[in-house]
């Protein structure tokens, strides 16, 4: 149905409510396949929401359902920065047949919170390759999650 870039809204309301911690909770990004049936944008509240669906991507390679742990979680910014983003390795799925329109980001500590949802533009694909996510940087002003 649709893939929309955003900030899940229930993301900013629990983080001001101190729900994400950055440092000691475990992140995962699942990969949403083409043709998804559901709409997946800044109202996805949580990961069942695309399990729901059957809208995840199947077990193929390295790729299992509940999708990958986001590696290497840093904060970086401060008073003196003006800004605030998280950042985290890149994600490579190997030995893969996918065919993706999107993924989610969802805090698996906590009840399977969705922190975003991420839009490819349009249908990525590997067969039996390796299948990678980069991940922008925050210094430009590209990060997943970034506050100004």
């Amino acid at each position: 149905m649709g893939i929309t870039t955003a900030l899940c809204n229930t993301f900013k309301q629990e983080l001001l409510q101190g729900h994400h911690a950055f440092g000691t909770d475990t992140f995962k990004l699942a990969l949403i396949k083409s043709g998804e049936s559901g709409t997946y944008d800044k109202t996805t509240d949580n990961y069942s929401d695309v399990t729901s669906n059957s809208d995840e991507i199947a077990n193929t390679g390295s790729y299992s359902a509940g999708g990958a742990t986001l590696a290497n979680v840093a904060v970086t910014g401060g008073a003196s920065a003006d800004i605030a983003f998280v950042d985290f390795d890149d994600v490579q799925f190997t030995n893969a047949t996918i065919d993706a329109n999107g993924a989610i980001i969802y805090n698996s500590s906590d009840s399977n919170k969705a922190v975003a949802v991420i839009a490819f533009g349009s249908t990525q694909s590997s067969d039996a390759g390796t299948f990678t996510i980069t991940m922008p940087t925050g210094a430009t002003g590209t990060a997943i999650i970034r506050i100004t």
